[in-house]
């Protein structure tokens, strides 16, 4: 058994790919990488962008698309949903095999909308309604707009991934928003909730970097000695508060109806400093009812040298002093965590914008040819 497939089965986490491109579909790769182990997969914006921008491979659906007279946007949004419906196929057969656990493909909704409860609702459930795949997770950000969208989906029955989570207190009312929506779909007798999954992406490496940065302006032995050490810390915080959310009466009475725990799910988890181990969030955050999304490069280098162990629940004495300890050289975990998703979200928009830009002036010169 390898590493991919050791996870899953002996720790109870599901390693899934955080990429999507044509050719990985084209080449039959992406298959390849689920009989390895992978079980999922997750997209987003700049993922697209750089896919679709950084090879041909789109040109001739592209080239067919811009002949007609609808917005380059419903172009962009047709490249993209033959490539999640292509993903879904894929990975459709560890949907049957897991019972549901797994097996799931996330798209995001326009990141434009990340301020809009109203329009991200609206915009996640036509992405659902119009791919109609039971693998397919919509990706809403858990910004204060967000949550209203995200207990309405779960309410509706639908699979949602919350993105751009990188605060406990965040973290917390996500978990709310995802309980109060099953509770309200399980308002109906009839509501099956086992059909309804959910995973909580808690972003990790730009932690690092963001506190990182902050210690070092501080300077102190005390706050030097807390660099590399906040997310991880962090992400076994917010383990906790999982483990804690989801058990109790008014859990309990959701279990008893089928709902599934909305996993954690550690995102950005590529090692961004280069004097870290390139494994190191994926190392020391491995549990049970968590999923790692792994980029295409960190998922190779855990397969060829990472350690298979429960480390998600382990030294959290530690991850309690490593909490205070920034507190108390002054670092504001609160603003980080603002900071970051303000970034997060603008990059997103970023990254959307420009491809839309690039895609229209690469139209105007087909229609011009």
């Amino acid at each position: 058994m390898n590493r991919l497939q050791s996870l899953s089965n002996d720790q109870g986490q599901s390693p899934w790919l955080d990429n999507l491109k044509r050719s990985y579909l084209t080449s039959g790769e992406l298959a390849d990488l689920r009989d390895r182990g992978v079980r999922g997969l997750t997209s987003n914006p700049s993922i697209f962008q750089k896919a679709i921008q950084g090879s041909a491979d789109y040109d001739e659906q592209f080239r067919a698309l811009a002949g007609d007279e609808h917005p380059v946007i419903d172009d962009y949004w047709a490249m993209v949903l033959a490539d999640i419906h292509g993903a879904c196929d894929v990975f459709s057969r560890v949907y049957d095999e897991t019972d549901g656990l797994d097996g799931y493909v996330s798209v995001e909704v326009d990141p434009s909308l990340a301020h809009d409860s109203a329009g991200t609702t609206e915009a996640a459930r036509q992405l659902h309604e119009r791919l109609n795949r039971r693998n397919l997770m919509v990706k809403i950000p858990g910004t204060e707009a967000g949550l209203p969208a995200i207990q309405q989906m779960i309410a509706e029955g639908r699979n949602i991934n919350v993105t751009l989570i990188f605060s406990l207190d965040g973290y917390a009312s996500v978990m709310e928003a995802y309980i109060a929506g099953l509770e309200q779909f399980a308002d109906d007798p009839d509501a099956d909730l086992s059909q309804v999954s959910s995973v909580a992406s808690f972003f990790i490496s730009r932690v690092d970097t963001e506190v990182d940065r902050r210690l070092e302006a501080i300077g102190t032995d005390e706050a030097l000695a807390l660099r590399g050490k906040a997310a991880v810390a962090q992400g076994k915080l917010a383990y906790r508060l999982f483990q804690e959310t989801f058990s109790g009466p008014r859990w309990q009475a959701l279990a008893e109806r089928g709902a599934r725990v909305q996993r954690p799910l550690w995102a950005s988890t590529s090692t961004k400093n280069p004097d870290y181990p390139d494994t190191l969030y994926v190392d020391e955050l491995i549990g049970p009812d968590t999923v790692n999304t792994l980029p295409e490069n960190t998922l190779e280098a855990f397969a060829d040298h990472g350690t298979v162990a429960r480390t998600i629940d382990a030294g959290m004495d530690e991850a309690d002093r490593v909490w205070q300890g920034l507190a108390d050289v002054g670092v504001d975990m609160d603003d980080v965590a603002a900071q970051l998703e303000r970034e997060g979200v603008d990059s997103f928009i970023k990254s959307f914008d420009e491809l839309i830009e690039a895609l229209e002036q690469k139209a105007a010169e087909l229609t011009a040819d």
